[in-house]
């Protein structure tokens, strides 16, 4: 078996990178990246045997934790988010999971965004906290609050940026500052932008997490999760994964191998349709507030400018009127999938309150600013000027 996988000094674009990255081929010579769909693998002799499985040998032993279809996937992620290596997981979930347990043990102490998604405030508030771990919340764009929330037990912060669903952003660069200086690792989600928009590791993360069920595919047909960093964390992360099993299945890597061939044509239409989308319910009546990092009226749209190359593919908006009001949107559309996925080429829409976000505290999503009239819509491919008349068709019920 031959690698195609590129290296940094063939000054490939990130654009090629998506497509030509860690590309295996078989004896056969297929194009198209192979599917190894196989538990194991067998060895040429006994020492060869003892060699891999020692790790003094490379080569592929058993698909819980070395699989040639999954190791293209990893190796074309990284590569994109400008990683030294990447470890694939089952889903998001598994990934921030893996991360903690790898990383964090009895009395340590996290300092978080209270902007998160809501199940990873339930992974940090009851799985790691039954473990000991504690978790201080803070809002992701004050650098003072993270700042007075580290104590000397802190191991770790992690944020998303954009949050989900408000789209608030941090200064991933401070925040790293900020970490090293207290020998803590930033840890960051990368699922709302993708490596498209934005890439954690060159502003200063020790770590990026992804969905890969959302853009990273794109079309919503698998789950599937990673871990991108330096060899030294990622290393550490794998021998987890590879013990515990939270492992990404040969198929799903190679159908996330595909939407990666796509993923920056696909975010650049949906970013600019997203743009025009927000634009126009900026200005309609129904609409209390939108939440989108492309426009001026962001409460960090200069961050925004700086960090990130477009306002990305997911706006939120408040509905006047509350619940009631908000539901008839989601009722009354009829083109837009009434679905809590996001980073898929079908535009979506959910109500976090009741979804998303449903298991969360009251507290906590006031705290977070999740209204009972917010909604939000994950930007699709369709013609923006349908994807208007769906939500007037939504607003006036």
């Amino acid at each position: 078996m031959s690698n195609d996988n590129h290296d940094d000094s063939l000054g490939l674009h990130p654009e090629t990178l998506a497509i030509r990255a860690g590309r295996e081929t078989s004896q056969y010579g297929e194009h198209s990246q192979g599917l190894f769909l196989t538990s194991s693998f067998t060895y040429p002799s006994a020492e060869e045997a003892a060699a891999l499985f020692l790790g003094q040998q490379e080569g592929y032993t058993y698909s819980r934790f070395t699989n040639p279809t999954v190791n293209a996937f990893q190796q074309r992620l990284a590569a994109l988010e400008g990683g030294e290596r990447c470890i694939a997981t089952a889903s998001g979930m598994a990934a921030i999971q893996a991360t903690m347990l790898t990383l964090l043990k009895a009395g340590d102490h996290i300092v978080a965004s209270q902007s998160l998604f809501g199940s990873t405030i339930s992974l940090f508030n009851t799985v790691l906290a039954k473990f000991g771990v504690e978790t201080t919340y803070v809002a992701p764009s004050d650098l003072d609050a993270w700042r007075a929330a580290i104590r000397p037990e802190t191991r770790l912060l992690f944020l998303e940026t954009p949050s989900n669903p408000l789209t608030e952003l941090a200064d991933i660069a401070a925040l790293a500052e900020l970490a090293h200086a207290h020998g803590a690792l930033l840890v960051v989600d990368n699922c709302f932008c993708s490596p498209v928009l934005q890439q954690p590791l060159k502003l200063g993360a020790d770590l990026v997490v992804h969905s890969a069920t959302k853009s990273l595919d794109g079309h919503g047909r698998v789950l599937g999760g990673a871990v991108v960093g330096s060899n030294e964390l990622v290393e550490q992360v794998y021998l987890h994964v590879r013990t515990a099993g939270p492992t990404l299945s040969a198929f799903n890597a190679w159908v996330l191998l595909s939407g990666l061939e796509t993923l920056f044509i696909r975010m650049e239409k949906q970013c600019q349709n997203a743009q025009k989308l927000a634009e126009w319910l900026e200005k309609h009546p129904k609409i209390e507030r939108v939440y989108f990092p492309g426009l001026a009226s962001h409460p960090q749209y200069e961050l925004a400018s700086r960090q990130q190359k477009a306002g990305g593919a997911v706006l939120s908006f408040v509905v006047k009127g509350g619940r009631e009001a908000a539901w008839k949107v989601v009722d009354g559309v009829q083109i837009i999938s009434k679905t809590a996925n996001l980073g898929d080429v079908k535009s979506t829409i959910t109500h976090p309150a009741s979804t998303t976000h449903a298991r969360v505290t009251a507290e906590a999503r006031e705290r977070a600013g999740i209204v009972e009239g917010l909604l939000r819509v994950s930007v699709g491919l369709e013609h923006v000027d349908d994807l208007m008349r769906d939500l007037e068709n939504g607003l006036s019920h």
